[in-house]
């Protein structure tokens, strides 16, 4: 059975919505990740997830094969019962914390030596063990390892990368298969990932050559690595007329508000970034200005730090849509501007709640828009 359903095709873009099934529940399109890249999303808990309303994070695989090891993993029956999650999980491959440990790995056909980021030690990631690695995590969705490749590059690097992901892809499916019975999450989906950096003809041979091998959904890695938003654009455009609609698109590591929307509308489903939590520990919050998504001022980010704030006693948010909300409606900006100043940690709990608030409504805004035709 498909896991995706479309459910409204936007009248002004390609945006949609759709109902994403996992095994630990269904999941609005589209939708956005907090990065829990240890187990863990910095500075707030479980409990304050549940509160914020959020059905999946993004997990790791590189880290959590390292600490805490699978070990613990399969002792403890996977990654849900280990960190207290009843929602969906998902893992990237872990292939972008390898290659970018420049000088410490070595690229191979059968998979990627390097050496531990902790003790040294000597390691080999392979397809097969990275969809090993998954199944004892017991992610609802897995990605393929793939070969990331930073920009700008060569043609004949980006066109070697790409079809060494395509080879890298084929053996994870039938790696993931076989070990599917012996998992922690027998239901879980496997998604391939398209690279070819910013050469078009690239993208459309990875993408058609990985619907030849089929897989729950398809990813698009190797951009927002620093090339500029329109060329990203570009690539998706390109993409759009080549991914089946009948599957989930997820867009990796990006973005800006304003890039988010910008790949909605370009049929992207799925998005995870660290800038959200990792703006928030560093005193800069992330507020609606007016709610017109079609102008792009819509959002403003506001550091939190200046000397402006110090006196100030607007609250953090101002309006009550979500419980979590009457947690942060007790404080002041004033205070949190106090809190980084003496460096408290409740001053970054504070700053990552409103910002994966911010997040979570932009996302249902933007599914409200495309049922009113405005996104």
């Amino acid at each position: 059975m498909n896991p995706f359903e479309q459910t409204i095709q936007s009248t002004r873009s390609r945006a949609r919505t759709g109902v994403l099934t996992t095994p630990h529940g269904k999941l609005s399109t589209p939708f956005f990740m907090p990065i829990a890249t240890r187990g863990a999303v910095k500075t707030i808990s479980t409990f304050d997830l549940d509160r914020l309303g959020t059905p999946i994070l993004l997990s790791n695989t590189y880290h959590l094969w390292l600490r805490p090891g699978l070990d613990v993993l399969r002792a403890r029956g996977g990654l849900h019962h280990f960190m207290d999650w009843s929602g969906a999980i998902l893992t990237d491959s872990g292939g972008f914390q390898v290659f970018s440990l420049e000088g410490l790995r070595k690229l191979t056909e059968e998979g990627v030596k390097f050496q531990s980021h902790i003790d040294g030690a000597p390691l080999l990631l392979t397809p097969e063990l990275c969809m090993e690695i998954q199944r004892t995590i017991g992610s609802d969705i897995c990605m393929c390892l793939d070969v990331c490749t930073k920009l700008p590059a060569t043609r004949e690097a980006i066109q070697g990368a790409a079809e060494m992901t395509t080879r890298w892809a084929a053996r994870s499916r039938i790696a993931f298969d076989v070990l599917r019975e012996n998992s922690f999450n027998p239901g879980a989906l496997l998604f391939g990932i398209v690279q070819g950096g910013v050469e078009k003809d690239v993208r459309r041979s990875s993408a058609t050559s990985l619907m030849e091998i089929g897989f729950e959904g398809y990813s698009i890695g190797g951009l927002s690595v620093g090339e500029p938003f329109e060329q990203a654009c570009d690539m998706l455009d390109e993409l759009d007329t080549i991914l089946p609609r009948t599957s989930p698109r997820y867009f990796m590591g990006g973005a800006q508000p304003h890039e988010i929307l910008g790949y909605v509308k370009r049929g992207i489903d799925m998005f995870d970034c660290v800038l959200p939590t990792r703006n928030a520990r560093h005193g800069h919050v992330y507020q609606f200005v007016h709610d017109d998504l079609t102008r792009p001022d819509f959002y403003q980010v506001v550091h939190v730090t200046n000397e402006r704030w110090k006196q100030s006693d607007q609250p953090l948010i101002d309006e009550q849509r979500y419980v979590v909300d009457v947690e942060l409606a007790r404080y002041s900006f004033g205070y949190l501007r106090h809190l980084f100043s003496v460096q408290e940690m409740l001053g970054a709990r504070l700053a990552t709640l409103m910002n994966l608030r911010f997040y979570f409504e932009l996302m249902r805004r933007i599914r409200e828009g495309i049922e009113q035709g405005t996104v």
